[in-house]
């Protein structure tokens, strides 16, 4: 079987390697090894592997996953921001095989035909992209039939739970309010409405992380005896014969070793060789790293890191995005059997619930959500600056999302501090394309050293992407005010409105407000409370990207449409760092079509095309207990 911590002596060299086994590398390994069985492949992963991992394997835990102590996850430290009330955000990313994928919340929302059009690259529009987000997919929804695929490794389903009280109410109100239920939300061009969300966990209840659907299965069939992955080993830099990639430098990851020394310690690094081909695909916070520990980058950052200049490409780290969530809380009268809480907070018994096939671990919690835009009395309520924003990029662009609200019927604080033992649950509000822009880079050459990361939240001319969380936050809480299941709101985790403003919180309510009810009304005062808790509270979807841009060099570009980094051979890069515009939408799906259209692209260069899909194993729902054909 091909895992590995150490690396045999006969894979001292191989054909391709692959730094990074996260979401798209595990997509590319997998499809590589399906197009020739004979082809030498390595992956290299920071991170333990992940086949079997409760946290991984059930929907229901993923909140273990935010955890600090999680072994199966990044946190990435931001610098002090004086826009987030002085905070030092932290950004988590997948830190296992699998990446994002295996730890993420699982959310299957596609980007918008304008999204993939706007990346201005030839063969990455949204129509010659639209074969490959079809082809890993099964989907198990109501969207017609041409807009999905039905026989990839991922299935797409609602998984073994639902809440229909909570579902149905957020799709009602969201209805009464103008945001109408749509058939399908994923469709490229659908938008301004809700959906009942569909979700990457199959209908026997697992999660379809991209290491289990396109890894594990081959590594354990026996038929793939060249496809390899060594995992808790971080790539250092690239090694390169001239301008050549000819393989990489790694050491053991510190995290996984005994002696907690080894975490400042100097190790003695490592070499593994490529004949064929080098692919960064570590993520869009750790590709750029690599690159300038290899010498790839901005002149500047690599002098003040001490590492000698390769070659110039200024846009390695630069113009760093996210989408900005900020998260609120609401008292319900949903019981344990409706929430995934009690599984949070210790009311349930996991190994008990595991070994009873329990239904809420078949579930991300979120059964309902919408893309959502402000009309022109909404924008112009804005301001001017922001009207002006609106007018040039989203009022003649209908398939542009201005933010994503989604119901998940979780509480994600510190239950201990609940004031009562009503079920409380969040609604989630995220900028679809923010304005803001940060960066990361290297301090030193060396991989322990300490990062310069700026999220950027927040830090855009005008203040637009504030403006936008003012606007959602009050559209979310006259939804919430109407929905079925509301009995109040958790005052901790709202703004800090006047005891006798009208838009004071409610903790505590009989039921719903009456239908027809005004809505409320905010003073300067009450939207300054409001952006106040925004700075305060806004943070990551883990939604990292476009920090080595599939670009023109000259326009700060580091890779071209076949993903080479531009002058260099024999590099390749593929992962959500090379998006160079955002998508209105979860990432997880941009980073499966990005595997999928890289893996073609690859075949092809490696002239294995003939042979491709040969080798598909049968589909499994899961490689884990409860496997379905």
């Amino acid at each position: 079987m091909g895992y590995h911590n150490k690396l045999p002596k006969n894979l001292e060299e191989v054909d391709v390697i692959i730094a990074g086994g996260g979401l798209a590398g595990c997509v590319i390994a997998g499809r590589l090894a399906e197009a020739d069985p004979n082809l030498v492949i390595l992956v290299v992963e920071q991170g333990p592997n992940s086949y079997e991992v409760p946290e991984v394997v059930h929907p229901g835990l993923y909140v273990r996953n935010l955890h600090p102590t999680s072994k199966y996850t990044l946190f990435w430290q931001g610098n002090e921001s004086p826009q987030l009330a002085g905070r030092k955000p932290i950004v988590p990313s997948g830190g296992t095989l699998g990446g994002g994928s295996a730890i993420n919340w699982m959310v299957y929302t596609r980007g918008q035909r304008s999204d993939f059009d706007s990346w201005k690259a030839e063969g990455w529009s949204a129509d010659e992209l639209y074969p490959f987000l079809k082809k890993f997919e099964t989907y198990h929804g109501q969207g017609e039939k041409e807009h999905h695929g039905h026989d990839g490794p991922v299935n797409i389903s609602k998984g073994t739970h639902t809440c229909k009280e909570a579902e149905n109410t957020f799709i009602d109100v969201a209805d009464q309010m103008g945001y109408h239920e749509l058939k399908d939300l994923q469709n490229l061009d659908a938008n301004n409405g809700t959906e009942r969300w569909m979700k990457y966990i199959g209908p026997n209840g697992r999660r379809q992380d991209s290491a289990h659907r396109f890894v594990h299965p081959k590594l354990h069939s026996g038929e793939f005896p060249n496809l390899h992955v060594m995992c808790e080993k971080q790539v250092i830099r690239v090694l390169f014969d001239g301008k050549k990639a000819v393989g990489v430098e790694y050491q053991t990851n510190p995290k996984f070793l005994a002696n907690p020394e080894f975490m400042t310690a100097k190790q003695t690094p490592r070499t593994v060789r490529a004949r064929k081909m080098v692919i960064l695909s570590a993520g869009a916070n750790a590709t750029p790293l690599i690159l300038e520990r290899s010498g790839v980058g901005d002149p500047k950052i690599l002098e003040r890191a001490g590492v000698p200049v390769l070659e110039e490409l200024p846009g390695v780290g630069n113009d760093y995005q996210d989408h900005h969530l900020t998260l609120y809380a609401y008292r319900t009268n949903l019981t344990k059997r409706d929430t995934i809480n009690a599984l949070a907070d210790g009311r349930m018994n996991i190994q008990q619930a595991i070994r009873d096939g329990e239904g809420l671990l078949g579930t991300n919690a979120m059964d309902a959500s919408g893309k959502f835009r402000p009309t022109d009395e909404d924008a112009a309520a804005l301001g001017p600056e922001f009207k002006a924003a609106w007018d040039r990029d989203f009022k003649n662009a209908p398939d542009r999302p201005l933010m994503i609200i989604a119901l998940y019927l979780a509480y994600y604080g510190d239950h201990s501090l609940l004031p009562d033992d009503a079920e409380y649950v969040s609604m989630a509000n995220w900028t679809a394309y923010p304005y803001s822009r940060g960066h990361i880079h290297i301090t030193g050459k060396d991989v322990n050293d300490p990062i310069d990361f700026d999220v950027g939240y927040l830090k855009d001319e005008n203040e637009i992407d504030l403006k936008k969380h003012v606007w959602a936050y009050k559209l979310q809480r006259e939804m919430w005010r109407r929905m079925s299941i509301y009995r109040g709101e958790l005052a901790s985790s709202h703004p800090r409105f006047d005891a006798k403003s009208p838009a004071a919180v409610v903790e505590k309510a009989d039921g719903p407000v009456e239908k027809g009810a005004p809505r409320l009304e905010y003073s300067e005062e009450d939207n300054k409370a409001i952006e106040q808790k925004v700075r305060e509270i806004v943070s990551t979807t883990w939604h990292s990207l476009g920090t080595c841009k599939m670009m023109p060099k000259e326009k700060k570009g580091v890779v071209d449409n076949k993903l080479n980094v531009h002058g260099l051979q024999g590099l390749k890069i593929a992962d959500l760092s090379v998006p160079p515009e955002n998508v209105g939408a979860n990432t997880g799906n941009t980073a499966f079509v990005i595997g999928e259209r890289a893996a073609d692209i690859f075949i092809r260069e490696l002239g294995l095309h003939a042979g491709a899909e040969k080798h598909v194993l049968a589909r499994r729902d899961s490689p884990v207990e409860g496997n379905v054909q």
